[in-house]
């Protein structure tokens, strides 16, 4: 165990992004908590519910006070087993018949306070008969001994895995509905009770769970540890967390409350860094939210291949181990957005809790939304502006433009199609949206009074509405119902004219997008900013039409004509103004956003004048987003004139512009730079920004980009990033000649990939089989990795194998389609088998005839080379005699 205090100058050392914010740029920070860019994965969070809905939180018939789980888990045969005390209360009536969730566990006995008569276990619950009815208002409790080898809820990581045998370790994860498949309970989110929870493990491991600590004792017959930790205030039964194995610990305080930071021993000598902002975190969110810390005490526990980014389990979040990093990535990494994320959610989510799945966003919203606020703290309003704004650009809006579905919205399938960009990024904007009309003291306090009211419960949207209502003394009606209750955003067509002789502003606003039962007609504050000879004048206007038309007043022309000038509005903008316009808002918006949303019109301009003021915005922009935002405009225009102004452009220091700048410059093909990219790419130490290079240069056949990726396959990196960005640009290029190299990192070399990693290997060897008998040996190659423990390298194996388009592969991937042990194998299966069959389907008679002339061609060539051979080795002879 180590005091962080004294390992934090080290981090802070390492860190170079202390006194700036970070930009999450690795591929796995797409998933944040539970939210994900895939609709597939996001599917892994939920339980399929059954029917379209409407779905509703199911009707409590008792109150469950409390939960003690005594349980052991075997790390040999990854089960595990134990008991479950549940004590209650009936509500409203009598019961006779108590029925828990209980996915696939073995119920070898039930006890009770009242006789039990009977009992029955199916594969989804288990139903407990008492012998007479138990009273309403008194207290009761069952006991059942249970055991199991879960296919999900409770995970290990063991060298029998793949793992590193010094990192095993076990860890639960409720949320949504998933401890029902390691302990019979009531699995929903509209329960509340007290939980306990007593873990054996071997001697040397630790174990973390919810609340506190009450002591630890060894068995001497079983050489086991008992651990004993008691939650003793009410949490949501997917809040129960158990995280078991071999961890290093890291110890820091937020004045009174204890700060735990584990992870896994070969992964701990970096953990420093990625948990440096914790304490601070903390003490701007009791600050900031007025309400105290909730809970005893804060832990973070890493876990390897986590199914997500972290999950806020009460008083102990777990994390993916990818949240660590190291110092060469310089302020490219950083786990501070993850960090701030989940600690949020120990007031919005855990001591006020969603009360079903269709008011998601009222956990997931608030934590989105002041981890953003943090960044504005830490580093300046325009790092709050610039996080909600890459999520509105990135997410909401493109997403949203097409989608009918509200933020409250009940009738979803899965509960995790609710983990989307509506809970998540949309709700963080509904928030801002309502801070930005109240104001943030006002705000500040209808928060703190919806927790105060409502902290330990569960909630639903009109409690939070309320809270805004009482605090304000105004009605928010109409602002939940168009942005809560029903779908979209507004787009918005903008026109200016400017009149001379009366000195006015003439702006014309319509509302563009369609208007129907799903997406209302917004109504809302428009505000515009003019600067004239210096003096900037501000308008507001309340939208409340469709079009609207309307004058404003001046001293003089505008040089400068912004809409929504503090970014407050989540919206689609069209803006038809001059060039002139554009170019004096980047350089005069006060706010970051605003000289952003100027790139982004003068890049749709193309013209000389305006990549000269997007490369100057690049090289001298204050603030980091503006200049990452300039160099990816500059990629996407894709003009010689853009490309020079890249070119010209010095090397940032900054690591995260630096990385933009690298992204935009490798973008479109140029076949005769390719000597300067290579020095660029050998000139680079930052693995994150070498990746960046290698992708780039995928698309070049040169001997020189082979021989550099080859070498590179070869580089050590932490976390392999510089190999595995090699192999993906390898199967990026097409080439068959990368078969020799990825065959033998299969073979020798790999232990040294992630799992993500391993698994993209598999799939680039099949992509680059060309050949009949080299396939055939790729199969040989693959097929062992089926049996791997780790689901995602085998869905990469069968994957792989479908890619190959050999029919040797048929039945294989038949027998894991027809398997009912895991969907998302199965589903795997299918999709290689239906490319399989598409592969093999016959070809139009042109394309086959092309085919075998090319043979023939193939042929011809291949006997002409032999006559040349003979004729070439009958002349060697003849010279021979000669002499």
């Amino acid at each position: 165990m180590k005091s962080f205090s004294a390992v934090l100058i080290l981090a802070a050392a390492l860190s170079a992004s202390a006194a700036v914010p970070t930009l999450a740029l690795a591929a796995e920070t797409l998933c944040t908590c539970r939210y994900c860019e895939s609709a597939a994965a996001r599917l892994g969070f939920g339980v399929d519910l059954g029917g379209e809905g409407p779905h509703y939180a199911p009707v409590r018939k008792v109150d469950v006070q409390h939960i003690k789980l005594d349980i052991t888990p075997n790390f040999q045969k990854r089960t595990v087993g134990g008991s479950t005390t549940i004590r209650f209360v009936p509500l409203r009536s009598a019961i006779d018949v108590l029925k828990l969730d209980a996915v696939d566990l073995s119920i070898t006995s039930v006890e009770s306070s009242t006789p039990v008569a009977e009992f029955d276990s199916t594969s989804t619950d288990l139903t407990i008969a008492f012998a007479e009815p138990i009273p309403v208002g008194q207290e009761s409790w069952v006991t059942i001994e249970h055991h199991c080898q879960p296919q999900g809820g409770f995970y290990f990581r063991t060298a029998e895995m793949g793992y590193p045998e010094q990192d095993t370790h076990c860890w639960t994860q409720g949320e949504s509905h998933f401890a029902r498949q390691w302990f019979p309970c009531f699995d929903y989110p509209n329960e509340k009770s007290t939980t306990e929870v007593i873990c054996h493990v071997p001697s040397d491991m630790t174990v973390i769970s919810n609340g506190r600590n009450l002591g630890e004792s060894i068995d001497p017959e079983t050489n086991l540890k008992s651990v004993h930790w008691l939650q003793d205030k009410p949490h949501v039964n997917y809040l129960i967390c158990v995280v078991a194995g071999y961890f290093d610990k890291l110890e820091d305080t937020a004045g009174k409350i204890p700060l735990g930071f584990y992870s896994q021993p070969t992964l701990s000598e970096h953990a420093a860094a990625s948990f440096q902002d914790t304490a601070s975190i903390m003490d701007f969110y009791q600050k900031e939210i007025g309400v105290a810390y909730p809970w005893h005490k804060y832990d973070q526990a890493t876990i390897r291949d986590f199914i997500a980014g972290g999950m806020e389990n009460t008083t102990i979040t777990t994390l993916t181990h990818n949240t660590i990093f190291t110092p060469a990535t310089e302020n490219i990494r950083s786990s501070r957005g993850l960090d701030a994320h989940e600690l949020a959610h120990q007031w919005f989510g855990d001591y006020v809790t969603c009360e079903d799945w269709s008011h998601l966003w009222l956990n997931e919203g608030f934590a989105t939304y002041y981890t953003h606020l943090y960044e504005g703290h830490k580093f300046g309003r325009d790092a709050t502006l610039y996080g909600l704004y890459r999520d509105a650009t990135n997410r909401v809006l493109p997403r949203g433009a097409g989608d009918k579905r509200p933020i409250v919205w009940k009738k979803y399938r899965n509960a995790g199609d609710q983990f989307d960009y509506r809970a998540y990024p949309k709700g963080s904007w509904v928030l801002h949206m309502l801070r930005s009309q109240m104001g943030d003291d006002l705000f500040r306090e209808a928060v703190q009074a919806y927790l105060k009211e409502h902290g330990l419960t569960t909630v639903t949207t009109p409690e939070l509405q309320a809270a805004m209502e009482e605090t304000s003394g105004r009605t928010f009606d109409r602002f939940f119902d168009q942005w809560v209750y029903h779908a979209r955003h507004p787009d918005l067509k903008i026109r200016y004219r400017f009149d001379p002789k009366l000195s006015l502003a003439q702006i014309t606003l319509e509302q563009t997008h369609k208007v129907d039962d799903d997406v209302m007609l917004f109504n809302f504050p428009a505000t515009f900013a003019f600067l004239c000879d210096g003096e900037l004048v501000l308008h507001t206007e309340d939208i409340t039409s469709a079009k609207h038309d309307f004058y404003v007043s001046l001293p003089a022309k505008p040089e400068m004509v912004q809409f929504d000038p503090e970014y407050t509005l989540l919206c689609k903008v069209d803006f038809d103004k001059p060039e002139d316009l554009w170019i004096n808002e980047l350089e005069n918006a006060e706010r970051a956003t605003g000289r952003i949303l100027a790139i982004e019109a003068l890049a749709k301009k193309k013209s000389n004048k305006s990549i000269d003021a997007i490369q100057q915005a690049l090289q001298t922009d204050p603030f980091y987003g503006v200049r990452v935002e300039a160099a990816e405009a500059l990629g996407k225009i894709n003009s010689d004139q853009s490309r020079a102004a890249l070119r010209k452009t010095a090397t940032p220091t900054d690591a995260r512009v630096r990385l933009a700048l690298v992204k935009a410059t490798v973008g479109d093909y140029q076949p005769q730079e390719v000597g300067t990219l290579l020095e660029g790419a050998q000139s680079e130490k930052n693995p994150a920004i070498v990746a960046a290079w290698i992708d780039g240069l995928a698309k070049y056949s040169d001997e020189s980009v082979t021989q550099y990726l080859r070498a590179s396959l070869e580089r050590d990196s932490f976390r392999n990033e510089i190999a595995e960005a090699v192999v993906d640009a390898m199967r990026k290029s097409g080439s068959s000649q990368y078969v020799p190299d990825l065959a033998e990192q299969v073979s020798l070399h790999s232990g040294n990939y992630t799992t993500r990693g391993l698994a993209n290997l598999l799939r680039a060897l099949a992509v680059l089989s060309d050949e009949e008998q080299v396939k055939l040996q790729s199969m040989q190659q693959i097929s062992p990795y089926l049996g791997d423990a780790r689901v995602d390298v085998q869905k990469g194996a069968i994957e792989a194998l479908g890619k190959l388009g050999l029919e040797e592969a048929r039945p294989i991937l038949q027998s894991y389609a027809d398997a009912s042990h895991n969907k998302d194998l199965s589903k795997a299966a299918e999709h290689a088998l239906n490319a399989l069959t598409k592969d093999s389907t016959p070809q139009p008679n042109e394309i086959i005839e092309l085919r075998n002339q090319m043979k023939d061609l193939e042929k011809s060539n291949d006997s002409l080379k032999k006559k040349l051979d003979e004729l070439e080795k009958k002349l060697e002879a003849t010279a021979a005699e000669d002499e």
